[in-house]
């Protein structure tokens, strides 16, 4: 995998469709954030899949605090202010789940 400071086009993400291809296309968006984070607060970040636990992910609190912060900038919402519930994902799959369900 190499690591790359560009960020990926979120503009297939501005559609209002659920299908497949934005799905793995958010997916995308939030890994892409996760390494770019990792390598700028100089984490060694686990690989990434579904079922990691984001505990053991290598990334601290600032770590997701930055990922939040600048997925609401990339994204346009924030899916933690805006749930009516309170969640805290648990897993990588879960996050990104969690980002499909506020859009």
């Amino acid at each position: 995998m190499t690591l790359t400071t560009e960020a990926p086009d979120v503009s297939v993400l501005e559609q209002d469709s659920c299908e497949a291809g934005d799905r793995s296309g958010l997916k995308a968006v939030i890994s892409a954030k996760f390494l770019e984070v990792a390598a700028a607060q100089e984490k060694a970040l686990a690989p990434l899949s579904d079922d990691l636990v984001l505990l053991e992910s290598g990334l601290d609190s600032l770590c997701f605090a930055i990922i939040v912060a600048t997925l609401e900038d990339e994204l346009g919402y924030d899916p933690f202010t805006e749930a009516e519930d309170v969640f805290f994902p648990v897993t990588f799959g879960d996050f990104v789940k969690f980002y499909e369900r506020g859009r």
